[in-house]
């Protein structure tokens, strides 16, 4: 039973997910039922198998369910600004359809935002995180590279820039993706810069996390997009693209 003292939208970015989405709708329904305060946003980022009728037709009857969907397919940021820029509530979490963090970490999530956090971010990578399934090695380590270069890179010190479990003031997430540039997975890495760019205040907090073997990330070409995309965040940054 999840029941948290918060005002919250949940946002779902969503791509060929239609088996995880059944294997998974039954939380979410506990979860939607146990908080009536809740926006639950799903976002079809230009599936190609049958995720979009079947979230249609499974949360037709709950209507704090909300669908978004567009084509063809732009990548999981682009999908969650989409997203963000609808809710509706003070605060904004944006997860993984599969939960591989579990909701009720958000409970650990919320003396920080009250005491004046503006983000609030799980981390896989610290004292206190508990991984229930790790990765295999290689993708470990390339993670761990990932988050080197990218401290490196943009001058930041974040242990965890791509746990998918992270709670906005709803108001600082609007600024935050409004100002978006990066549309696929180094969009972690751009909304934290960011945050730290802007001056809000950034907490991580351990969680506990279990990998998904069916994880969409292709080692290959998605380690080489990110890598452009980091190079095109401080391209951005350098020609004052962020300011508008």
């Amino acid at each position: 039973m999840v029941k948290l003292s918060i005002n919250l939208s949940i946002v779902f970015p969503l791509y060929n997910e239609h088996e995880r989405f059944q294997r998974f709708f039954p939380i979410l329904k506990k979860v939607h039922q146990d908080n009536p305060a809740w926006e639950f946003i799903f976002v079809n980022d230009g599936s190609i198998d049958e995720t979009e009728n079947l979230v249609k037709s499974m949360i037709a009857d709950f209507p704090r369910m909300k669908f978004i969907s567009y084509q063809p397919n732009q990548g999981k940021g682009y999908a969650l600004k989409r997203g963000i820029l609808k809710v509706t509530k003070p605060y904004v979490l944006f997860s993984d359809i599969d939960f591989s963090t579990p909701v009720a970490e958000l409970e650990t999530f919320i003396p920080f935002i009250k005491k004046g956090a503006d983000v609030v971010m799980g981390t896989r990578k610290v004292k206190g995180a508990t991984i229930l399934k790790h990765q295999n090695s290689l993708r470990e380590w390339l993670g761990k590279r990932f988050t080197d270069l990218t401290n490196f890179w943009l001058r930041m010190d974040i242990s965890d820039y791509t746990c998918g479990f992270k709670l906005f003031k709803t108001q600082v997430a609007k600024q935050l993706f409004r100002r978006q540039k990066i549309k696929g997975w180094a969009f972690d890495a751009e909304i934290l810069f960011l945050a730290q760019k802007l001056g809000y205040r950034i907490v991580e907090v351990p969680v506990t996390w279990e990998n998904d073997e069916r994880t969409k990330v292709s080692l290959g070409k998605d380690i080489i997009r990110s890598l452009l995309e980091l190079w095109r965040i401080k391209w951005h940054d350098w020609r004052g693209r962020y300011h508008c």
